[in-house]
């Protein structure tokens, strides 16, 4: 008999720790809320992506007549004092231009197309620093050869403090949201479980179509607002609840 007690006893003991176990895997009862947080800031700097597109019967005539376009253009932005480090190439292409033989009626012959010119596209991404030469850039740009819209996106240098400013906003929003709905259901919020976050940067903007920035000559700059950047970030908070 006293064996069989030893021998529950230590059945007994060895349960205990998968009952503890089995409670903490139930969740305590929580609260989760996302608090949204802006701040806004005058950007410092633009980038612009602008492209110049040639083309011509043969491909060496084609990049011929784009090298000496872009070329120009690269001139051009360094005499506005765009720096070197400031420029880079974002992209290049030659492609075949196609035709696709058809008969009188419009429909498609059964023949293979062929090619009847070359298209040569090279792009160029400027980080413009001086926001006040914005205007000029984009229309000297244009008058020496840019004939392909690309984006401009407004940029600060340096928008951690901003991003620190939206995520207090965002946190302090979280807090507020969780507060009203522990009042509202009757008990008090308890400690932070768990946080995570989303933040979201400026977002470029369409450029115009080039012949809508070309400018006579001798005319004014083209006209450009920078207006201010909205720095969002979204936090998701989990609280536990205090009964």
């Amino acid at each position: 008999m006293k064996s069989r007690a030893i021998a529950l006893a230590l059945l007994a003991a060895a349960a205990l720790p998968s009952f503890a176990r089995a409670a903490d895997a139930v969740p305590s009862p929580r609260i989760v809320v996302t608090g949204e947080g802006e701040a806004w800031a005058a950007p410092d700097s633009a980038m612009l992506t602008l492209s110049v597109l040639r083309q011509a019967d043969t491909a060496r005539a084609a990049l011929d007549a784009n090298t000496k376009a872009m070329a120009e253009v690269i001139a051009a932005l360094k005499a506005e004092g765009i720096e070197a480090k400031d420029l880079q190439t974002s992209g290049f292409s030659i492609s075949p231009r196609w035709v696709y033989p058809q008969n009188p009626d419009g429909s498609p012959k059964q023949e293979p197309p062929g090619i009847v010119g070359y298209d040569v596209v090279n792009g160029l991404t400027v980080r413009v620093r001086d926001l006040a030469r914005l205007g000029s850039v984009l229309d000297k740009s244009v008058t020496l050869g840019v004939n392909q819209g690309g984006q401009i996106t407004f940029i600060n240098d340096d928008p951690s403090a901003f991003v620190t400013k939206a995520r207090r906003n965002a946190m302090a929003d979280a807090l507020g949201r969780a507060k009203t709905l522990a009042e509202a259901a009757g008990v008090a919020v308890g400690r932070i479980l768990e946080i995570s976050e989303q933040n979201y940067s400026p977002r470029p903007m369409p450029m115009m179509e080039a012949k809508a920035m070309m400018a006579d000559a001798g005319g004014a700059p083209v006209p450009v607002e920078a207006g201010e950047n909205a720095y969002k970030v979204n936090v998701n908070v989990t609280f536990e609840i205090k009964q």
